[in-house]
């Protein structure tokens, strides 16, 4: 398969550029395994899921992670950090034009040096002025990396509503925005209807937001690294879940994409750590993951590809076109589906 095989028209009216009034008002496309879509809300999801069954989160928490520095001549640049590596952040640099490994930005209160240029970003180190900390700089200076497509800075309550409510363990630079629906209420609304809830964590990285490549087999195709670790409490939950018939529900394409990856690992009680490149296409065969709340995708990215392997690639694209026709609000502070994973 090629990227214009996971393309639809998207009038750029429904991209959402703030979230709804509360998280739960978001709306909710259910397509099940088989028969016609419904269009319900989001609070209407404790009614589609099933004593017994497992919910499993990603627990991620967004950094602030863009920094604007300057150079000495005076040219503003932005620096979009990453992922931290050894003492040393990987980062994208705007504009990289005539930047040169050992050139130190200015900030206030701060300088960053570059210590390294490569094809997937640079290596940066944070040098604060006494007696800040990288902790106090980032909390100073940093914005939260609201996605490009949201086309506005952000404001203060994006910190708030850029992060989901069980946002725990520090290192994503963009939201796992299934979760971003939930609040406290609904999940104990969730929890005393009889479904576990389980969590993990993948620290999202900025592939996410990348293009397929344009003309090329799919199979080549290879995704960024991302960190990911699944705890064995939250493992034993998914097992027990299984044991007795109930799904294992996914918030995210993230979680589905640790979680395929555990299962591929053979399911081991203990959990599972470290990092993951899984690309998930058509065909897949899903180990672990029965059902999937998940935000609408970008054309031709690799997480349309995740939905349409997971649920049908001609039903999702269906369904995105009556996503479309019914004026229902998409990517990151949009609304949100509910699939049910195809048969095999």
């Amino acid at each position: 398969m090629r990227a214009d095989d996971f393309d639809y028209e998207l009038p750029e009216e429904l991209i959402a550029q703030e979230p709804a009034a509360r998280r739960r008002d978001a709306r909710l496309l259910h397509v099940p395994a088989d028969g016609p879509v419904a269009h319900r809300g989001f609070a209407d999801l404790p009614g589609l899921l099933r004593a017994g069954d497992v919910l499993v989160r990603n627990e991620t928490r967004v950094i602030p992670a863009r920094v604007h520095a300057r150079r000495e001549t005076g040219g503003a640049v932005e620096v979009f950090l990453v992922r931290r590596e050894e003492g040393t952040w990987r980062a994208m640099l705007r504009p990289t034009r005539r930047l040169h490994v050992g050139e130190t930005l200015l900030g206030e209160g701060f300088s960053i040096r570059v210590e390294g240029i490569g094809a997937t970003g640079c290596a940066v180190r944070i040098l604060p002025v006494h007696p800040f900390s990288e902790a106090d700089v980032l909390a100073r200076h940093a914005r939260i990396p609201l996605p490009p497509y949201i086309r506005r800075e952000p404001t203060a309550a994006d910190a708030e509503r850029y992060q989901t409510v069980f946002a725990r363990d520090e290192g994503a630079v963009a939201a796992p925005t299934a979760g971003l629906h939930f609040d406290d209420a609904l999940l104990q609304e969730i929890e005393a209807a009889g479904v576990a809830i389980a969590g993990l964590v993948l620290h999202v990285g900025p592939g996410t937001f990348q293009p397929l490549p344009e003309g090329t087999d799919l199979a080549d195709h290879r995704l960024d690294p991302e960190r990911f670790r699944l705890p064995a409490e939250s493992a034993h939950a998914i097992l027990e879940a299984r044991a007795r018939g109930g799904r294992v529900v996914a918030v995210g394409t993230t979680a589905v994409r640790t979680l395929e990856t555990w299962a591929a690992a053979g399911l081991p009680e203990t959990g599972l750590s470290g990092e993951t490149e899984l690309f998930i296409r058509e065909p897949f065969r899903f180990r672990a993951v029965d059902a999937l709340v998940t935000n609408f995708h970008l054309p031709r990215s690799s997480l349309l590809c995740l939905v349409a392997a997971f649920a049908g690639r001609d039903r999702v694209l269906a369904a995105y076109r009556e996503a479309v026709a019914q004026r229902y609000r998409f990517y990151s502070y949009g609304d949100a589906t509910f699939l049910e994973r195809k048969p095999r």
